[in-house]
């Protein structure tokens, strides 16, 4: 038998060697090489207009065969929610309630229609309805919880067998949905990994060797090239096919840029096309290993976990950076957790008040070819980048807009509601002025507050008026 076994070990061993061997010569070729250069074949695009006709008929098929079948295929109601809902005030509803209920005006005036004289006192039994409405209106269709959930698509993008109503596929889509499985899990996860782990160690190691350079021109060149070539490896991992629109407001040296904030991927979508000094706190493991090895090259800002909490210090050490014009613009996304992409909340305002100019940058995920959303409290990071890896792409547009400066008279929260307003406007996002900590604390009691002085403040100001006259 030894006679025949090692012809074939050795056959065997030649055939993996070959394959290894072909296998990183098409990845230095057709990947690494492009991403140092910035270049790009058109392949990526090619295969998401191969999955676009793929999805069409996937949904021409499953609308056929529920049409058929007599079955219901999409959700009853749309997707931003159960309950329509008019965008009045407070003092319109009010005034509606009390003209249909007690005959009686907000301003304490009897109605034309009918009803009787008003008493002295501007509260009136019916406003408790309006508050009653707004919350069963939030219990049945909470526009916070609903957040950070995955968004809902209206057609099967061949990721799932558990989307609503899509158990009815035909045979045909089957075996369309177990061949995806086997390109996803046999070829794109294996390649993906390949070049995830290529791009991270490519970075950790290219980046303490350029630590050990003095500090000049030369160091602050190289350690932009390695930054978004190992940036730019690594998108290609996650198969990132991504539109950057008005690249002439592109954040410059000695300001901040602020994004809304889906998945930890923002930060290698935005790096692959620009270098920023990354905010964050001081991590342990492979996290923070690579950290280590890029604050080496590049100023960025990193804080202890005893630092984290304190406000102060932490203003201080974002001031000194952007006053250094020679450092990279800093990158932060201030609502502080992962949203679905479907709205912004509210931006925190610490990095509102440095007094240094912000560049808003909008981000919007396509979620028909992958979720990018990363729900931390039902996935752990490890989980949810394999989910990305194995998932068909991520395809995403990124919009940097016109650089805003704090306004004479405008406080920090202004200022960073009209930064948030305008990500959202551009993004197609809900502007929400919830706080995004919300996904694991209670709701805060200035919350309360706010709607009890708003009342308030609309029954004195009637009374006032009413005294005028």
């Amino acid at each position: 038998m030894g006679p025949f076994i090692s012809p074939f070990n050795n056959l065997l061993c030649m055939l993996l060697g070959i394959s290894f061997t072909v296998w990183f010569t098409l990845l230095l070729v057709f990947i690494i090489v492009p991403a140092v250069f910035g270049l790009s074949f058109g392949i990526r695009s090619l295969y998401m207009k191969t999955l676009l006709k793929v999805f069409k008929w996937a949904t021409v098929r499953m609308e056929r065969g529920a049409k058929e079948k007599n079955h219901l295929l999409y959700k009853p109601y749309s997707l931003n929610g159960i309950i329509a809902k008019e965008p009045t005030s407070l003092e319109e509803e009010l005034k509606e309630i009390r003209r249909n209920g007690s005959g009686r005006e907000l301003d304490g005036s009897a109605s034309t229609t009918a009803g009787p004289s008003p008493s002295s006192s501007e509260f009136d039994m019916s406003d408790t309805f309006y508050f009653c409405r707004r919350g069963i209106e939030s219990i049945v269709d909470d526009e916070v919880t609903k957040r950070f959930t995955a968004e809902e698509l209206e057609s099967w993008n061949l990721l799932t067998r558990s989307n609503y109503n899509f158990q009815h596929i035909s045979s045909r889509l089957t075996v369309l949905w177990g061949l995806g499985v086997v390109i996803r899990y046999g070829f794109l996860l294996p390649l993906r990994l390949t070049l995830a782990i290529t791009g991270v160690s490519l970075l950790v190691v290219f980046t303490t060797m350029i630590g050990f350079l003095p500090s000049g021109r030369v160091k602050n060149f190289l350690s932009e090239k390695v930054h978004l070539m190992c940036y730019r490896i690594c998108v290609r991992a996650l198969t990132a096919i991504i539109t950057y629109h008005h690249s002439e407001n592109k954040p410059k040296n000695g300001g901040i840029c602020v994004a809304n904030h889906t998945s930890p991927i923002d930060v290698i979508i935005l790096a692959s096309d620009g270098c920023y000094a990354m905010v964050g706190q001081i991590h342990g493991g492979l996290m923070g290993l690579i950290q280590k090895s890029m604050v080496k090259a590049c100023p960025h800002v990193w804080f202890e976990r005893s630092e984290v909490k304190d406000r102060h210090l932490v203003a201080k050490r974002l001031s000194d950076h952007v006053k250094d014009k020679s450092k990279l613009p800093i990158l932060i996304f201030p609502e502080g957790t992962c949203i679905n992409n479907t709205s912004v909340m509210m931006f925190k305002k610490g990095s509102f008040e440095i007094g240094s100019t912000v560049y808003p940058v909008a981000i919007k995920y396509d979620p028909r070819f992958g979720d990018a959303f990363w729900n931390s409290s039902k996935f752990g990071m490890v989980n949810y980048l394999l989910r990305m890896m194995s998932s068909w792409a991520i395809v995403c547009s990124v919009w940097y807009l016109p650089p805003m400066r704090r306004q004479e008279g405008e406080d920090a929260v202004q200022f960073a509601n009209r930064v948030k307003a305008a990500i959202a406007r551009q993004g197609g996002l809900v502007d929400l002025l919830w706080d995004g900590g919300l996904k694991r604390g209670k709701v805060k009691d200035t919350f309360k507050e706010e709607q009890q002085k708003l009342y308030s403040k609309i029954l004195v100001g009637t009374q006032e008026d009413r005294s005028r006259s």
